[in-house]
């Protein structure tokens, strides 16, 4: 089932377009055009926070955005229903009266809805949410509409939430615990904090798109070896270089590229963190930069974030099932251990296996899914990291950005070459693969046979 592809022809036929607000909708329309944008950064904002891991932020903005996409959709004669395409995702309820909703409104109430279940600050997306609807007070909206705008986007959202109640993240909390593996090349908790491994478990949940966690496994790391003349020891060293020779550019590179949601310092006795934006949520701000810098309408607004944090959650789904799949020893552990017990990387190294580079996976995802709502020279200025006081970057396209993204990991030094270079041909094809196999709009049907034709090798 590709989803309710003629839906709008059920709107059109009750009557839509003759709606007569008795609000000023160009205010409204004037309104509402950024608020995806803004409930993206709302929800960065708690994610932020609540100190979700980055799998767990890339679930928590799919769901939400998918929840706003799945309500606008049903408005517009132009775009389907992702029923059918995503995962076990059945019809999204139609509404009863379309005349007497605001769509955009109903949309950032299914955001705001769904965003709340999933998020621990529920009040603070409450606040958030009743900001939104004392703006629109403010406005002037017609009462009957406002109610039944918020009601619709609230019946979407139980649809989305019953759907992302099935795909096994509370189920994972049952499963026995990672179980560090005795052998010298396997990863092992790391300073300062030597933390357990990060959900270790995520490759159980259901991808959004993507077959299984294991449909693009990466070619195996490097074989471990110790011997100082071997590729794996030369690989190490190329790590110690990148650190020690680290030039004043490359070392701004990797902290920009940091997005470690909890750093920790300690002061003598005293231990402290400090909270950061989330590698999907990094690619969430640009979508919304570049979306805002494209002066796109809601609905192409919508699609961008939707298609872009479907392809963050399956990435992350994917790179997460090959880091526990190989286990592999992090630079840090090995040149400490083998080589320099004094070095230190230039970021603070992520509790989870070393291979493959989550950085370089999702990053890539994002901009195959960018690259192909925006083109490839779309350039823009990054400044997502203004409000953790770094300043801004400047990129020639999406591909530069996550060519940077991935190779920031080497200069940081948590992440041997092979985990980048590899990491980002898996997310070209896990990108490629939720381009290939999601249908937004109706004018792509002239192109569904080329590219069901072309999905079939996946590389």
């Amino acid at each position: 089932m590709r989803g309710r592809l003629l839906s709008w022809f059920y709107l059109a036929s009750v009557g839509l377009w003759s709606c007569t607000p008795t609000h000023d909708q160009n205010a409204l329309d004037t309104f509402t055009k950024d608020q995806l944008n803004r409930w993206n950064h709302n929800l960065t904002n708690v994610i932020i926070k609540d100190i979700f891991t980055p799998p767990v932020a890339s679930r928590i903005y799919a769901y939400c955005n998918i929840a706003a996409y799945e309500t606008i959709a049903s408005s517009e004669n132009a775009y389907v229903s992702l029923a059918g395409q995503l995962n076990q995702l059945s019809d999204t309820p139609l509404p009863t009266d379309p005349e007497s909703i605001d769509f955009p409104i109903a949309s950032i109430m299914a955001f705001s809805t769904v965003g709340r279940s999933l998020v621990f600050d529920s009040d603070a997306m409450q606040e958030y949410e009743i900001q939104f609807l004392e703006t629109l007070d403010e406005i002037g909206i017609d009462p009957d509409i406002k109610q039944q705008s918020i009601q619709y986007g609230q019946e979407v959202a139980r649809h989305i939430l019953k759907w992302a109640a099935q795909d096994g993240y509370k189920q994972r909390e049952a499963l026995p615990k990672y179980v560090l593996l005795n052998d010298p090349g396997k990863w092992e908790p790391t300073p300062p904090d030597y933390m357990p491994g990060i959900e270790p478990h995520w490759h159980t949940l259901r991808p959004f798109v993507i077959d299984s966690a294991s449909q693009f496994t990466p070619p195996p790391p490097t074989e471990f070896d110790t011997t100082r003349s071997s590729q794996f020891f030369k690989e190490a060293m190329e790590v110690y270089d990148a650190v020690v020779k680290a030039t004043e550019e490359e070392t701004e590179i990797a902290k920009f590229w940091d997005c470690n949601p909890n750093i920790s310092y300690t002061k003598g006795h005293v231990m402290f963190y400090t909270q950061k934006i989330s590698p999907g949520g990094h690619w969430i701000s640009i979508a919304g930069i570049a979306a805002k810098k494209a002066y796109l309408p809601l609905i192409e607004r919508a699609h961008i974030f939707a298609l872009t944090s479907i392809a963050l959650a399956d990435a992350f789904i994917s790179c997460w099932d090959e880091k526990y799949r190989s286990s592999l020893i992090r630079p840090e552990t090995f040149i400490n251990r083998y080589y320099d017990e004094s070095w230190h990387p230039i970021l603070q190294t992520p509790a989870f296996p070393e291979y493959t580079s989550g950085h370089s996976v999702i990053s890539r995802a994002a901009a195959e899914t960018l690259t192909h709502m925006l083109g490839d020279n779309f350039s823009f200025v990054d400044s997502t990291e203004v409000e953790f006081g770094l300043p801004v970057r400047s990129f020639d396209s999406f591909f530069d950005a996550s060519d940077e993204a991935a190779i920031s990991r080497l200069y940081g030094g948590i992440h041997y070459l092979p985990a980048c270079v590899n990491g980002v041909e898996q997310g070209k094809k896990v990108g490629k693969h939720v381009i290939r196999n999601l249908q937004f709009q109706l004018n792509d049907l002239a192109s569904q046979d080329s590219r069901e034709l072309e999905s079939l090798p996946n590389n």
